[in-house]
């Protein structure tokens, strides 16, 4: 049986990456040998959009209240490059990773399919 996911980010700078996620987002972690940490992520639930071709990947992590969330981690030096956007399925921004990548932060309008 399937009892978790992988996800993998890819970075130019991965120690600066793993020092955001491990101190700012402050995540558990585990270190898997040579300073390669694993984290802990939050719940999590899977969408499948449509796309041509081979199509891409991204990562989103969600929160309860954006706005509370964006101040918190402004307050912990976290850049968003983009300034929170309403969309039909909830309100998103983007957090800048020290690597010089991308992850995006929303506040869903539905339910979040992990508390089911």
């Amino acid at each position: 049986m399937i009892n978790g996911a992988h996800v993998i980010i890819y970075s130019q700078d991965a120690e600066a990456d793993r020092a955001f996620l491990r101190d700012a987002l402050d995540y558990p972690h585990v270190d898997a040998g040579h300073g390669w940490l694993i984290f802990k992520l939050p719940p999590a639930e899977v969408a499948v959009h449509p796309a041509e071709g081979s199509g891409s990947h991204e990562l989103f992590l969600m929160c309860d209240d954006l706005a509370e969330t964006i101040a918190d981690l402004e307050s912990r030096g976290v850049e968003f490059p983009d300034p929170p956007e309403e969309a039909r399925w909830g309100i998103l921004t983007t957090i800048r990773l020290p690597g010089g990548g991308d992850l995006g932060l929303y506040q869903p309008h539905h339910e979040p399919a992990y508390d089911l």
